[in-house]
């Protein structure tokens, strides 16, 4: 059964909407030199992360962390992303974009109160949020150090200082520590490697 309250097509305006993240661009990666990634790739990013960090706090609403991952950034489908180098020269009224977006939902409330909180960054799941969102990048980060950008070293420095829970920084020690490739790639099972089985 669908909500009465529900107007399809506007909902499906805001599908095609959210589908814009996938050709909107991340700008930071131009200041770095290396990379690319959409805002749709590192929202799904912080929401596995959000996911993860929640899971081991343990004493908050994972599912409401896991959405302000993925709504946070919503409003980048019509304000497009703004690095901090950006930030300091062009003010962007993502609060109208939050509302415009969401305007005519039967889950308004919801989309905007959740953008909102995660703003606000007062409450327990909103740090964890804005962990998340800053371990997606320090992932990124970690990649391109590991692959060989001399730059990225500065940049994961200054983005492991963003942290603020204790689950946030202890999940960054052990990425910091971990070879990109250690997962698939460990030398007790080179032979696999080898024979391609």
């Amino acid at each position: 059964m669908v909500r009465p309250d529900a107007n399809l097509k506007r909902i499906a305006d805001l599908l095609f909407e959210v589908g814009m993240l996938k050709r909107t661009p991340r700008t930071g990666y131009r200041f770095l030199g290396t990379g690319a990634e959409s805002v749709a790739e590192h929202l799904f990013s912080t929401g596995f992360i959000g996911y993860v960090l929640a899971q081991l706090d343990g004493g908050v609403d994972v599912f409401k962390v896991v959405k302000m991952c993925l709504f946070h950034d919503l409003p980048e489908a019509r304000t497009g992303d703004q690095n901090y180098v950006y930030k300091k020269y062009v003010q962007v009224d993502e609060e109208r974009a939050a509302e415009d977006l969401a305007a005519g939902l039967p889950f308004a409330d919801d989309v905007k109160g959740l953008i909102a909180e995660f703003n606000a960054h007062k409450t327990h799941e909103a740090f964890l949020s804005h962990d998340a969102d800053q371990l997606a990048l320090l992932l990124q980060l970690k990649e391109h150090k590991d692959l060989g950008n001399r730059y990225a070293d500065e940049w994961l420095r200054n983005n492991a200082k963003r942290l603020q829970t204790e689950v946030a920084k202890r999940l960054a020690e052990a990425i910091l520590q971990t070879d990109l490739s250690a997962w698939w790639f460990k030398e007790e099972d080179a032979d696999w490697w080898i024979k391609g089985k």
